[in-house]
């Protein structure tokens, strides 16, 4: 099919059990793609009751596009785990074309079930504990940066990968709720910049998607929501949709990212005006 253009590429999407994960990897199976599913259990995708399994995940993935799929589950935060699910991942594929850091989300040490949909209870700069703290940047930045430890190796010897690692507009402008959210998003956003320019010889691109707002399960049971943004279309004075970061992804992803690397990408719908 014409568009079909990651036929015979590997992408591993982590933190794709649920929410704009799970849409990514679906998208990129979509377009020709083996995708590696990620969760932290087996049973991850049942805090917002997206899927019984991470393998009905992947089954269902499987089913609608017609691709091979593979599920691997444990915590990326974890040196030694993230060394055993990159190996399976290549013992499966042979390699990893494509890398979607996606893990992450601001989720303090009660974790995802818990209050607020895990949100450190106090979720300010001053305030959040300790605990809380070390959660959410290890959540967010060193699974990130673990993973692309993991994976990088493998680009730089066949010169040729795509690393795209999901960052926040949080994580570009400051903020009392958050407040440590957000700096382990910037912190994602400059680790990447880091990386671009190291892996620049090497022909592997780094970049990173910024999303705003996006309407998922855990987005709806989270936060107070302005019921006037939820539209798909008419004014980008709403919020966003899964499929809108999936397409960014997937470009970026594509030989029409070939010369694109070191960016930070808002998909906000034009929220954030200023430079990045």
């Amino acid at each position: 099919m014409a568009d079909q253009y990651l036929q015979g590429k590997v992408a591993w999407v982590t933190g794709s059990s649920r929410g704009i994960g799970r849409v990514v990897a679906s998208h990129l199976a979509g377009l020709g793609a083996d995708v590696v599913v990620h969760g932290t259990s087996p049973t991850s995708t049942r805090a917002f009751a997206e899927a019984d399994s991470l393998q009905a995940v992947a089954d269902a993935i499987s089913a609608e596009h017609g691709g091979n799929v593979l599920a691997v589950h444990g915590d990326l935060t974890d040196p030694a785990t993230v060394d055993r699910l990159t190996e399976q991942a290549r013992t499966r594929f042979g390699r990893i074309d494509i890398l979607v850091n996606n893990a992450g989300g601001d989720i303090g040490a009660q974790g995802v079930l818990g209050e607020g949909g895990g949100k450190p209870i106090h979720n300010d700069a001053i305030e959040i504990s300790v605990e809380d703290i070390h959660t959410v940047i290890n959540r967010n930045l060193m699974t990130c940066i673990l993973v692309c430890r993991a994976v990088a190796p493998e680009m730089i010897e066949r010169k040729a990968g795509r690393i795209v690692n999901i960052g926040s507009i949080a994580g570009l402008a400051g903020r009392t709720n958050g407040a440590i959210y957000a700096a382990a998003k910037a912190a994602v956003h400059t680790y990447s910049r880091c990386l671009a320019d190291q892996l620049r010889p090497h022909n592997v691109t780094v970049n990173v998607v910024a999303p705003g707002g996006i309407v998922t399960p855990r987005f709806l049971a989270t936060r107070p929501v302005d019921q006037s943004k939820i539209q798909e279309d008419g004014t980008l004075v709403r919020y966003g949709w899964p499929e809108e970061i999936a397409a960014s992804v997937a470009f970026l992803a594509s030989d029409g990212g070939s010369y694109i690397s070191g960016q930070v990408l808002r998909v906000d719908g034009g929220m954030q005006l200023w430079p990045s």
